[in-house]
């Protein structure tokens, strides 16, 4: 496998496994990590999708923790190749395929209604003004609603779903409200939700959310997570998240 100028392998957090990264293309951070340990996974059958794939990171994660296939979906050529690289490099070819696509295109490509999970890290901020936005496309495009809405994202993994299957997002506070409502709407039930908090006393700035495709009502409110402790080392609990406790 050959790198590029400007790539490097980094250790995923708390696995024996390596991702190619980039300073020039958006990297992963905590929110993945949480996500990942966060999802409910079938042990060994079925099949997971995961949206707005990036450099693959997610679904690297995943696949120490179920045998279950993987499909992650990327719209950015240059992730894509990146996610794809990480796999082979990882001898996970067999469990991980990456598709290089729209995730709006990405159903009749792989069928409706038949997968057991969908998990999805989408841009958290709705789309801005060109001036605004920053110069780095592939920073936008992760970071803005550019190439995908929260709507889309929601609408995309209801067709994925087949009934009973879950959905597991990661997403910003404010916008919990809305991400419900889109939920309702496509036949989504929320059933778990978790908040992470930088440090105890500060608000929370990530939400974990978890939705079964025409579940019963009822939602359970899990345990905050607190990420740092006040000297800005991890607190127990999160190294045991990082480590995949």
């Amino acid at each position: 496998m050959k790198l590029r100028e400007d790539e490097r392998l980094d250790h995923l957090l708390g696995e024996s496994l390596q991702i190619i990264q980039s300073p020039n293309v958006f990297s992963f951070s905590l929110d993945a990590v949480l996500l990942s340990r966060f999802a409910y996974l079938p042990i060994q059958k079925g099949v997971i999708v995961d949206l707005c794939s990036g450099n693959g990171v997610i679904p690297l994660f995943l696949s120490k923790r179920t045998s279950a296939k993987v499909i992650g979906v990327e719209i950015q050529e240059r992730l894509y190749d990146m996610a794809v690289r990480s796999v082979a490099y990882n001898g996970l070819s067999d469990q991980i395929k990456m598709i290089h696509s729209d995730l709006n295109k990405i159903a009749p490509v792989i069928g409706f209604e038949k997968y057991d999970v969908v998990t999805c890290n989408p841009p958290y901020f709705p789309d801005i003004e060109a001036s605004e936005k920053n110069r780095n496309e592939y920073f936008t495009i992760a970071r803005h609603e550019v190439m995908c809405t929260l709507t889309d994202c929601v609408r995309v993994a209801s067709q994925l779903l087949k009934q009973g299957g879950k959905l597991s997002l990661v997403h910003r506070p404010d916008r919990l409200i809305e991400l419900f409502t889109l939920m309702k709407m496509a036949r989504l039930e929320p059933k778990r939700v978790q908040f992470i908090y930088p440090k105890l006393g500060r608000e929370a700035n990530m939400v974990l959310v978890e939705a079964t495709k025409d579940g019963k009502l009822g939602l359970k409110v899990l345990p905050p997570v607190i990420v740092y402790q006040d000297n800005d080392e991890y607190t127990v609990e999160m190294t045991q998240i990082i480590n995949g406790h």
